[in-house]
C-alpha cells in the first residue's frame, strides 16, 4: 500500500489541500492520502516529519500561502529550510507548494495560481510516491512551471 501526506495551513486564503487531495484521488485512487492541517507555514516541517516517520508516507506535500509583506517572505524561507532539513533527516521527498499572495494582480488570478500549482505538485507527489523516475526524466529541461505558464526549453 502506498501512502502520501498532505499538510496545509489555516492561514492560507485558499484550500489548496482540497485541490491536491482531489487530484491525487483522480490520478491514483489506490494511493492512501493522510491530510493534516496546521496553523501556519512554520508549522509545516514537524507535521511533514510526523507523516513521513510515524505514518510511513512515501512522500508529503507541504502547502502554504505566505502573505505579501517582507516578514511573510522571511517566514516562508524559514519554513522552506525546515522542510529541506526534514527531507535530509528522513531521506524522503517533501513537495513544497507555496503560493505567495503577491504573485498575482487580482484575487481571481491568485486562485488560478493556487489551483494550477496544487494540481501539478499533487501529480509530482504521486509520481514520486510511485517512484516513476522515467516520467520526470522525460520532462527534464522542458521549462515546466507550476502556477504560471511554462517557460519552455532553451533552443
Amino acid at each position: 500500500m502506498v501512502t502520501v501526506g498532505i499538510v496545509d495551513t489555516t492561514f492560507a486564503r485558499y484550500d489548496m489541500g482540497k485541490i491536491a487531495l482531489n487530484t491525487i484521488q483522480e490520478l491514483a485512487p489506490h494511493i492512501t492520502v493522510i491530510r493534516r492541517t496546521v496553523p501556519g507555514i512554520k508549522d509545516l516541517p514537524v507535521a511533514c516529519k510526523i507523516l513521513l516517520e510515524e505514518f510511513n508516507c512515501e512522500a508529503v506535500m507541504a502547502i502554504g500561502m505566505p502573505g505579501p509583506k517582507p516578514i511573510d517572505a522571511q517566514c516562508a524561507h524559514q519554513a522552506s529550510i525546515g522542510l529541506i532539513n526534514c527531507q535530509l533527516m528522513t531521506n524522503k521527498h517533501i513537495i513544497e507548494c507555496f503560493v505567495f499572495e503577491n504573485e498575482a494582480g487580482s484575487e481571481d488570478e491568485l486562485i488560478d495560481i493556487c489551483k494550477d500549482r496544487a494540481r501539478k505538485h499533487a501529480e509530482h507527489l504521486v509520481r514520486i510516491a510511485l517512484n516513476d523516475q522515467e516520467w520526470f526524466t522525460a520532462r527534464a529541461g522542458r521549462g515546466y512551471r507550476q502556477g504560471h505558464p511554462d517557460a519552455g526549453p532553451l533552443l
